[in-house]
């Protein structure tokens, strides 16, 4: 009931983006329809019908991060301070999340049941003059357990995704209570190792130290607009371990503006390795004449098997490289003396690289994947796009676009209480504006001819 609650008093995006999940969901569950009607009129083709389930896998992919995108940008489901007296707490939070999902789904799903049982002729006549009836398995009687449970595959695995990636962070944990001895036979364990002079700085361990002041919040440093100050972090360093206390650390909501940077995303050297590994499978199986071809559901011709499998390790680099790629396109935009404009975009390009970056690769991976196809085919040969595999499409790119989209209401709705600091202290809101084109401007400069280039290095190995 609390979930139906606070689904009923959502805003009318929060309810868009709710549609998005459940036309998705829609979607995906009418592929697996289809192949399990192309499994009951084709029995003996056993192949076809497991490569028209493994196409799915994608649609059911892109679904699954749709949804965990939704969720984490529902302002309903967000932890705020006193909700844990009235038992919301984060757990309790989780839960309503996961459920709000698995709610979104369900009437995906139940909407393709419906659709599917409607083109079969269940509930009226057969519409199309029995055009689809391939695979929709119009002349037997659908096995209704196997419909439901290929139906619910994607609520259990998109609520069990969202309970995952919303589950609370903070909570101890049991095997840290655990009792143990440390170096020298010091009772019991830190959680970072320290090094050795630690214990041997004239007598530190002995006598104690005073307690050194706090430092100034970081969120006092990102409302001025002031860097940080460099005798802190010497102090910091000093000290030996570089960890502040626990009562002067800085609060969470400091961190989530331009002034205070996330770490540099690690990713950029695999995701080259990667995407280097997927055109050298495509490049082997596209030079190897023997090797077995595939089509796809509805007639779209990719070549070899092992083409498939390349554009798969494609994505995956793409999806990989692009945090670090966004961090640098931050980095380019702050070079070479930048004004206040070129600083406040490169900075908050480098905050939210891994929450941008992402969803901006899996786009480009979606993207050259669908350059590639057609590259492929420019050469007077038709490009066959039967309705499973533009609706299979339709899905996945719809699912990509609009992940990123949500991606980017939720780095914004990080960013009002850095935005609200810069507007109380004077910043005109056409600077804040003109640092959002600059930022768009910049990827789009930088991936579209990545796109572009990797597209064109996808479809070589065919295009021969």
């Amino acid at each position: 009931m609390l979930a139906l609650r606070l689904t009923r008093a959502a805003r009318p995006a929060v309810h868009l983006r709710r549609l998005l999940v459940a036309a998705a969901a829609a979607g995906t569950g009418f592929l697996l329809l289809s192949a399990l009607g192309y499994a009951m009129v084709h029995p003996t083709h056993s192949t076809a019908a497991l490569l028209r389930l493994a196409w799915c896998l994608g649609p059911l992919a892109a679904t699954v991060y749709l949804a965990i995108a939704v969720a984490r940008t529902d302002p309903g489901t967000r932890p705020r301070p006193g909700l844990s007296a009235l038992g919301l707490g984060p757990g309790r939070l989780m839960a309503v999340a996961a459920l709000n999902t698995a709610l979104a789904c369900t009437l995906g799903s139940l909407v393709a049941l419906l659709v599917f049982l409607h083109l079969r002729g269940d509930l009226t006549g057969m519409p199309f003059d029995g055009a689809a009836k391939d695979f929709l398995a119009a002349n037997r009687s659908l096995p209704v357990p196997a419909a439901l449970t290929l139906l619910a595959v994607l609520p259990v695995l998109a609520s069990a995704a969202v309970a995952v990636t919303l589950r609370p962070r903070d909570l101890p944990d049991p095997a840290a209570r655990a009792r143990g001895f440390g170096r020298f036979g010091a009772y019991g364990k830190r959680a970072q190792a320290e090094t050795f002079g630690t214990y041997g700085r004239f007598g530190a361990r002995l006598f104690g130290s005073p307690p050194r002041p706090a430092p100034p919040a970081t969120a006092d440093r990102a409302a001025d607009g002031s860097a940080p100050d460099d005798s802190t972090a010497r102090a910091d360093a000093a000290d030996g371990t570089g960890q502040a206390p626990a009562d002067q650390a800085a609060p969470p909501a400091a961190a989530s503006g331009p002034a205070a940077l996330a770490k540099t995303p690690t990713g950029l050297p695999w995701g080259v390795a990667v995407i280097a590994a997927g055109l050298a499978v495509e490049s082997y199986a596209g030079a190897t004449a023997s090797a077995p071809r595939t089509t796809l559901p509805g007639g779209l011709t990719v070549g070899p098997v092992g083409v498939l499998a390349g554009w798969a390790l494609t994505a995956l680099g793409l999806a990989l490289a692009a945090p670090g790629l966004t961090h640098l396109c931050g980095r380019v935009l702050q070079a070479v003396r930048p004004g206040a404009l070129r600083l406040l975009a490169g900075r908050v390009l480098m905050a939210e690289a891994t929450r941008i970056g992402r969803p901006l690769g899996i786009v480009c991976a979606v993207a050259s994947a669908g350059f590639a196809a057609r590259t492929l085919h420019a050469d007077g040969r038709a490009l066959a796009f039967g309705p499973l595999t533009a609706l299979g499409g339709l899905v996945v790119a719809g699912c990509a676009v609009a992940t990123l989209l949500t991606a980017a209401v939720e780095a914004r709705q990080l960013r009002a209480d850095t935005t609200a600091a810069l507007l109380r202290v004077g910043a005109p809101a056409t600077v804040l504006r003109g640092a959002a084109a600059l930022r768009t401007g910049a990827l789009l400069a930088f991936f579209v001819p990545l796109t572009l280039l990797v597209a064109d290095l996808a479809a070589l190995p065919l295009a021969r």
